[in-house]
Formats: C-alpha cells, structure tokens, sequence
C-alpha cells in the first residue's frame, strides 16, 4: 500500500474512532481548559459586584461641623498709662511729669494695689521750635498688670480722679483684659464641640434611614476669643473682662 492510501486510511480509523469512543484527549483538554475560563469569569464578576458594594457602603459618611462656646471672665488685666507734660523750661517739663507720677502711684495704692503692680515702661523727650521759642515735651509710661479684675475695674470707674488731680492720660491710655487659661478648657470644649457635631450627623442618619458610626476623619478649628458684648473685633473687644470663647470643629462620620 502506497503512503497516501496510508494516511487516508489512518484518517478513516481516527474518524471512525471519534464516532464509536467520543472526544479525543486533545479535545477533552479544551472543554475542561473552556470550562475552568467560565468559572473564573462567573466567580471573578461576583467578587468585582461584590467588592464594588461593599466601597460604595464604605463610602457612605456625612461631614458636619459642630460648635462650642463658653462665656467666662478674664483672668489678667493691664493698663498702659501715658502722660505728658510741656512747657519751654524742661525742667518745669519734667517737675511735673514726676508730680503726675507721684500722684498716679497714690491714685493705685489707696485702690490696693501693691508697689510692684505698677512698673515704669519708658519715657521720652521732645521738642519743637516756633518763632524763636522752644517747647519741650515729657511723656512718660507706666504699666498696671493684675489678675486682681474687680479691682482693676474700679480702677478704670475712677480713673477720671486722675484728671482731676491734673494728669493728663494720653490717647491709648486704657485697661485691656486677656484670658490666659485657654489650654485649660481646650480639651473640653472640643469634647462639646464633636458632641455637638455628633448630634447634627445622627439628624441627617435619621432623615437617610442610617445610624452615626465611628468618626473617620476631624478637624479642629481655630479657637476664638471674643468680647461677650459688643462688635466682634471692634470696641469692647480688649476692654470689656467679659470674654466669649468660641470653637467650631469639622468632623466626617461613617453612616451604617
């Protein structure tokens, strides 16, 4: 038998082989390789849908800002006292301003104040000429600083005693009142605050039909402290003892 009659005829066997036995191994590898591919796809979709469901709940948050204010007393006030005197003898000049010092000393201790509340801060001379004629003017300044407030502000109620006593206060002579003790109150104010923020969170929780989970990020605002009374920043700012302090963090929780 030639060569070509004996492919045909391995052909035909194999033929006949695939109509009596089924599938050859080169065959069944493909279906089972075929099948294994639809698996992974039908399990890998699965696993994508539900990974993307679980993001986007993941995702569910609210960011809300909460607020806390305190209204409290300040706890350091001081006075810069300035004052002058002039005239075209500069002795006469200073003879005064020492009066005016003794005087404003007096003034402080009958309130009760002790010696060393009040400190000299500067003093300085000048002088201008005007037709031949030179005038010279001494400024001096003295400084108040007490944590005594009810006494500083009976000192600020009388201080018009002082202009009767012939001192002359300067403009920007005046009482300023600070509260230092800001740190010790920060811990709980931004504890009011998130719970302020929280309560605003649970609202929107409510309305969407969630409940407030743990916070996912915060910020803490900047703290302010202003005149309880009166225009932010304008008067009465510094010079009222009575002091707003204000806080205002932001905060982002997750909603399950």
């Amino acid at each position: 038998m030639s060569s070509d009659q004996s492919g045909v005829g391995d052909g035909m066997q194999r033929s006949a082989n695939v109509r009596k036995g089924g599938l050859g191994p080169a065959t069944t590898r493909w279906f089972g390789t075929a099948a294994i591919a639809s698996i992974g796809m039908i399990l890998g979709g699965y696993l994508l849908g539900d990974g993307l469901l679980r993001a986007k709940e993941a995702e569910r948050s609210v960011t809300v800002r909460g607020l806390a204010e305190r209204d409290l007393t300040a706890d350091l006030a001081t006075w810069t006292i300035s004052y002058s005197a002039s005239s075209d003898n500069l002795a006469e000049a200073q003879a005064k301003v020492r009066r005016d010092t003794d005087a404003i000393e007096e003034f402080f201790s009958n309130l009760g104040f002790p010696d060393d509340a009040l400190q000299p801060t500067g003093a300085n001379v000048s002088s201008y000429t005007n037709r031949g004629v030179t005038t010279y003017t001494v400024r001096q300044r003295l400084a108040l600083r007490t944590d005594d407030i009810g006494r500083a502000q009976r000192a600020v109620a009388q201080q018009f005693d002082l202009v009767g006593r012939g001192v002359f206060l300067e403009e920007g002579s005046g009482m300023s009142y600070t509260f230092t003790g800001l740190n010790d109150i920060k811990p709980e104010m931004v504890a009011e605050a998130t719970k302020d923020a929280r309560a605003a969170a649970q609202q929107f929780a409510t309305d969407s039909g969630a409940s407030v989970g743990a916070i996912k990020d915060a910020t803490q605002g900047y703290f302010s402290i202003e005149a309880r009374d009166g225009e932010s920043g304008g008067w009465g700012k510094s010079d009222s003892p009575y002091k707003k302090v204000r806080v205002v963090t932001t905060v982002n929780f997750s909603l399950d």
